[in-house]
């Protein structure tokens, strides 16, 4: 793991400039805003510091002991300092004394060898009876396995799923001592989690030409509200030509609602009823940057259905660019969404927005899919209002609310 901070004037020329060293696999840990001090601090400029984390496959294990003694980490903190994870050193630092050494285990084991065939059978059987008693005491529980308990616990009451709660504590004790710190530890585990949950894939221009977006899911998830947050985003902050169409041809009132912010927005809007229309709508508006499509939202179990909502996406292959979401309540019980994330994949690989995070207390289903599908997380949403309401999916924030922390 590399762990690295870069200062720039802004947040997004840090970050570039973390790619541009680390490459783009880099995850943003924290942000945090620098005010300039001193006497003429006011006509210096102020500076925005990011820290990025780099998986590695290898990693040194003294930077990240020295780390431990300089790093003091709170869950109610509003910034977590982040520390690499601990690994073996690597081997080509041993190399030299390596034959050696296994030269002196052969010698030493040998000499047991000879010891033990000389001992008496009543002297063998005595150790055996002992080394058996050993065996069956109960291993103590250490302050640190207590705590790590506590964090299991908590994501276990914020629903995450038992599953990958248990592998994330077993990845971590895989690392911690017995006199670990408790800050460390849980560290390491938010470290963890963030990393687990990767970086926000939005939607973003096409290289070249219009990008079409399709937003599927079931009924009632909220998903012509957030075309009309993300229309409204693209069209008014971001300055974009953005077109909506609907291919929900089952619930007039979905229409019109996306009709009434169309005309809000001052944008197109038409009604598709077959692929055919599809065609001539990126026809139309070949020169816009974004067409929005919304879809019915009907039961996943409906086959029929499923495959109209197929056709309608696959048209548009090797013709334009074209990204799916899959939009679904965060309030939706983890069997349901399974059941819902398996069936349309059927039609096609998506990315994840998540709706009503306003309804609930809990965030478990974010990382519950997110690790079950191997999707990209992109947006969430909390209400009703357009064109508030809705940001970036946040891992930092959501993972500091998963451990007990808050906002």
């Amino acid at each position: 793991m590399i762990i690295k901070k870069f200062t720039a004037k802004t947040e997004n020329e840090a970050i570039a400039n973390a790619k541009k060293e680390l490459g783009e696999g880099v995850v943003v840990m924290n942000v945090k805003d620098i005010k300039p001090k001193g006497l003429f601090a006011f006509l210096r400029p102020h500076t925005v510091e990011v820290t990025v984390a780099l998986e590695e496959e290898s990693e040194k294990y003294t930077a990240a002991v020295s780390a431990i003694n300089n790093v003091v980490v709170s869950s109610q903190s509003k910034e977590t300092p982040v520390i690499p994870e601990p690994v073996e050193p690597p081997a080509e630092e041993n190399t030299r004394k390596e034959s050696s050494a296994i030269e002196e285990k052969l010698d030493s084991l040998q000499s047991l060898l000879e010891q033990q065939l000389q001992k008496p059978d009543e002297e063998k059987e005595k150790e055996k009876e002992e080394k058996e008693v050993e065996q069956e005491k109960p291993k103590e529980e250490t302050e640190i396995d207590k705590f790590m308990k506590l964090l299991q616990d908590t994501m276990l009451d914020n629903e995450v799923d038992e599953k990958y709660a248990k592998e994330i504590i077993e990845e971590i004790g895989q690392i911690n001592k017995p006199n670990m710190p408790f800050d460390y530890a849980l560290a390491n585990i938010y470290q963890k989690m963030i990393l687990k949950f990767g970086k926000p894939d939005c939607i973003t221009p096409a290289e070249n030409g219009i990008k079409i977006v399709f937003f599927i899911g079931p009924t009632g998830v909220g998903k012509t509200t957030t075309i009309a947050k993300l229309a409204s985003i693209f069209r008014v902050d971001q300055k974009k030509k953005v077109a909506l169409l609907t291919a929900d041809t089952y619930r007039i009132a979905a229409a019109e609602q996306l009709r009434i912010y169309a005309n809000i927005l001052e944008v197109p809007f038409r009604i598709i009823y077959t692929v055919e229309e599809v065609g001539k709508a990126m026809e139309d508006f070949k020169d816009y940057d974004y067409i929005l499509v919304d879809t019915a939202g009907h039961s996943h179990q409906n086959t029929t259905q499923k495959e109209s909502m197929g056709n309608f996406i696959h048209s548009v292959d090797g013709k334009v660019d074209r990204e799916v979401y899959l939009v679904l309540s965060a309030t939706t019980k983890y069997r349901d969404l399974i059941s819902i994330a398996d069936s349309y994949k059927e039609i096609a690989d998506y990315k994840l927005i998540f709706t009503k995070l306003d309804e609930t207390t809990t965030l478990g289903n974010l990382l519950n899919l997110k690790l079950y599908t191997g999707a990209s997380l992109s947006y969430v949403t909390y209400g009703q209002n357009v064109p508030d309401d809705i940001e970036e999916f946040n891992p930092q924030s959501t993972v500091k609310k998963l451990l007990g922390g808050k906002n």
